[in-house]
């Protein structure tokens, strides 16, 4: 674990349990609870966080020793314990005694009570009693030695603010960053519609607001004000606790509020849910559509979320929630197959999880969540749930140490950019079923490449602007191969930029350096097409980049349907239905120095331009993706980018996938997966050790898989 901080958990393996409220249990059963964890394997449980009316009742009045008992219950079996602030769910009290409090979900209207995260959280008088809080609870309990970490807050960022006094405050911030108005006007071509500001006090509220410049503004204030919320806990919780303790808070990924990479730079470990669809949802292939909210859909889809998280930091991660079955609220139940929830569990592993932690050992009997399915479930009596993760558990204490020593490892790099998702929800290419615009177009894109090289075999790093460009140097971010094109060309000879927007002149120079290097930059739709304010170039498109591409455009259209595609090229093999989906740039080849076209358009008026083209650059090349490619595109294109994955498998059944990951001393291991009702057999390429069972293989012999199986191996010498 690296941060800015000294926390760390020393334990040898990858942390496994449960968010644990006994304050819930409609009848106490702490030491029945306890040890069936114990037997299940636990070695963490999570606590604290939801329950501030529990620890302050009265304002002023605390009750912090109910729990101690739990704290205690855990040492003695030698569970870890997660301790919360519970900050994001404040007491009625507080409510009632400052209602100003209240967060604007609109200029002027306040969030209703009775839910939760209902607060402006920037407000001095939440502050006041939230740092309050927090230091009463660490101070009790910074010296149990069941303690290894704190979780502060929790998913933040679900909410955009429109408080007057949040508004006051983004003025200012427009004034730090652009001066005078005049500045502010000249950036965001406020001549447009007669918007120009003669005075700050004109600028109008974001409510509505339709100027793209202002709403890229807007929502990255809004990452700044979450940002700043949660480190200003981290350090209140730092000052009073000891150092081998880690902080990390709970984030809930591709909220509105959130920007994980500088979020996570408060943190000394980044942690966050991982909810996601069971059953028909986590078989391979498939052709089932994404999930366009918190709950992913489909095994790509784990396999990405799990590679964002371990972004924000470049560094293992923990995984705070995962679902142990039915997800929500009463209407959204599942119930796993057996085996799924090893596979998910192992998935996260493999790529880079240090703890599996699930939402929640019990099912509750009241609230919100009433339905929202624990590992026991209503009667308490453990049941399939309890047993399959008993065995998880049981696995974990085998093989975990193994594991943990090693780094995902990655085919493709990818560059993820929060700002360029912002950017695009007020600028989307496209519409969705029902909206003028796509405010998930970033994703869409994005998601169709990451799928196509999912099923290509291929495994992904994700990177962030951040940790690529020394132009965004972020506080507590380091820069990977310290920001050099050449060095992160050796590193990632296949750098896949999906929609980058937003991207500064710089960073647009730094991709070509990296092509010219020896990196192979593969663009996708939007990328390099406007600049860091959000406003198009006045450059032909890709900005800075046509003359290493060879190809060039200025026309684009919207496609109402799937256009098929043809190869054009013997060096590219196209999958069976391959087509173009959504969007295509006119792509025209230059007159000197032109790209090869690959892949054509079969369409009378769209045929007169390539679909991808691909030109050497200096030591490397560049590949334009003119479209958002469909399923068998998207693959076709990630199997000739990279022919050969690095985890080495080859001959395997379509339902089968491999990743793996490498420790510091070099031994690989491989997580093999069948995420079918039907059994499968593998071929190792070389010896390995079963680090589950113990069994030995040399290379040739057959793996067995059965129904929704895994198996974890290694280098038979480790």
């Amino acid at each position: 674990m690296t941060s800015q901080g000294e926390g760390s958990d020393s334990f040898d393996g990858i942390r496994f349990g449960a968010a644990y409220y006994h304050e819930y249990q409609p009848s106490p059963r702490l030491d029945e609870d306890l040890d069936l964890m114990l037997d299940a394997g636990f070695t963490v449980i999570r606590v604290g966080e939801s329950v501030w009316s529990t620890w302050e009742p009265e304002n002023g009045v605390f009750d912090l020793d109910w729990l101690q008992p739990v704290l205690d219950g855990a040492h003695e079996r030698g569970i870890g314990v997660i301790l919360g602030t519970p900050t994001y769910a404040l007491p009625m009290w507080l409510a009632r005694l400052y209602p100003e409090i209240a967060g604007d979900q609109a200029t002027g209207v306040p969030f209703t009570w009775g839910s939760r995260q209902e607060m402006d959280f920037t407000h001095p008088a939440f502050r006041f009693h939230a740092e309050r809080i927090i230091r009463h609870i660490i101070e009790r309990y910074k010296d149990h030695p069941a303690l290894i970490g704190y979780q502060v807050d929790n998913e933040p960022g679900i909410h955009l603010l429109y408080n007057h006094g949040v508004f006051q405050q983004f003025i200012d911030y427009l004034r730090g960053i652009y001066g005078d108005v005049e500045t502010l006007n000249r950036e965001w071509g406020l001549v447009y519609w007669s918007h120009r500001l003669s005075t700050w006090a004109d600028l109008w509220v974001p409510d509505r607001n339709f100027q793209p410049q202002y709403a890229l503004a807007w929502r990255r204030f809004q990452t700044k004000l979450v940002t700043e919320y949660i480190g200003w806990q981290a350090d209140i919780v730092r000052e009073i606790a000891h150092p081998e303790h880690f902080v990390t808070t709970c984030i809930s990924y591709e909220q509105d509020g959130v920007e994980d990479v500088d979020l996570s730079a408060q943190l000394d470990i980044s942690s966050g849910n991982a909810y996601y669809e069971m059953e028909a949802s986590l078989a391979h292939p498939s052709t089932a559509e994404r999930s366009d909210n918190w709950i992913v859909r489909g095994t790509w889809a784990l396999y990405h979320l799990a590679d964002l998280m371990y972004s924000s930091k470049q560094s293992s991660f923990l995984v705070t929630e995962t679902n142990a079955s039915s997800i929500g609220h009463s209407s959204l139940n599942f119930s796993p197959y057996d085996g799924q929830w090893r596979q998910a569990a192992w998935a996260l592993v493999s790529r880079g999880a240090d703890m599996i932690e699930y939402w929640h050992w019990h099912t509750l009997h009241f609230g919100t969540e009433t339905y929202w399915g624990g590992i026991l479930p209503h009667s308490q009596k453990p049941g399939r749930t309890y047993r399959e993760l008993a065995q998880l558990g049981s696995e974990f204490a085998v093989a975990g140490a193994a594991v943990r020593r090693g780094a995902p490892d990655a085919d493709i790099a990818v560059l993820y950019d929060s700002d360029s998702k912002f950017a695009l929800a007020s600028q989307s290419p496209f519409g969705a079923p029902g909206q003028y615009m796509d405010p998930d177009a970033y994703r869409k894109i994005l998601a169709s490449f990451v799928r196509g090289a999912f099923d290509a075999g291929l495994q992904t790093r994700l990177v962030r602007p951040q940790q690529v460009f020394p132009t965004r140097a972020t506080p507590g971010v380091d820069a990977i191969e310290g920001g050099d094109p050449a060095a992160f060309a050796a590193r990632y000879p296949v750098l896949l930029i999906p929609a980058f927007f937003t991207a500064a002149d710089e960073e647009l120079d730094w991709l070509d350096a990296y092509a010219g290097a020896g990196g192979h930059l593969v663009l996708g739709p939007r990328s390099a097409y406007a600049d860091r304010e959000g406003r198009a170039r006045l450059d032909v498109q890709p900005a800075r980049l046509a003359d290493a591409a060879g190809t060039w455009y200025n026309e684009f259209a919207n496609l109402t349907e799937p256009v098929p595609v043809t190869a054009t090229s013997e060096s590219f093999a196209l999958r069976d239905g391959a087509a173009a989906s959504n969007w295509a740039d006119g792509l025209t080849l230059a007159k000197s120095g032109p790209a090869q076209p690959l892949v054509s358009y079969q369409h009378p008026h769209l045929g007169r331009w390539p679909a991808v083209t691909s030109r050497e650059s200096g030591n490397g090349r560049v590949t334009l993706v003119g479209t958002v490619p469909n399923q068998a595109l998207a693959h076709s294109i990630a199997a000739w980018l990279v022919p050969e994955p690095v985890a080495g498998w080859t001959g395997l059944p379509e339902s089968v996938t491999v990743s793996s990951s490498t420790a510091p001393d070099g031994v690989r291991t491989w997580f093999v997966h069948n995420w079918s009702w039907e059994p499968a057999s593998v071929v190792v390429p070389s010896s390995v050790r079963d680090l589950i069972n113990g069994d030995a293989l040399t290379g040739g012999d057959t793996l067995a898989l059965g129904a929704w199986d895994v198996r974890v191996v290694t280098s038979a010498s480790n």
